[in-house]
């Protein structure tokens, strides 16, 4: 499985009278082998997270709880995708811009990484972006 471009991808759900349970498998659910898992937590409602991009890291984001609106941008266009189920996640392939934004209250992002932390992998600055990009 490979994608070349951002698209929601639902996940498997179980239920049950005793909850519901859902799950991703790497290299199933997402085109990526999965290196790294981070959430992140207590962003005040309302809040935003500022953009960047990576040179070779694909994401998978989720909204473990809560809601929050993920803003793509390929360079030319933005695009916004509202997250709020357990159940949906968002590809986000590299050479992608992301931002995080529009958080409920105790919203969960969790974020699953095709790559181990490398800060040289990290895009900050959105015009540099635009000219890798070009």
């Amino acid at each position: 499985m490979a994608f070349d471009s951002p698209q929601i991808i639902e996940l498997p759900k179980v239920c049950d009278p005793r909850g519901n349970l859902s799950f991703v498998e790497s290299e199933g659910h997402v085109p990526f082998k999965v290196r790294r898992v981070y959430w992140i937590y207590d962003v005040p409602g309302g809040m935003r997270r500022y953009g960047h991009a990576f040179r070779e890291q694909d994401e998978f984001i989720v909204a473990l709880s809560g809601s929050f609106d993920v803003v793509l941008n390929d360079g030319v266009k933005a695009t916004r995708h509202h997250l709020c189920r357990s159940y949906y996640g968002l590809y986000v392939p590299r050479m992608t811009w992301r931002e995080i934004d529009n958080f409920s209250t105790n919203s969960v992002v969790m974020v699953l990484s095709s790559t181990c932390y490398d800060s040289g992998d990290y895009i900050e600055d959105f015009d540099e972006f635009q000219a890798l990009k070009k």
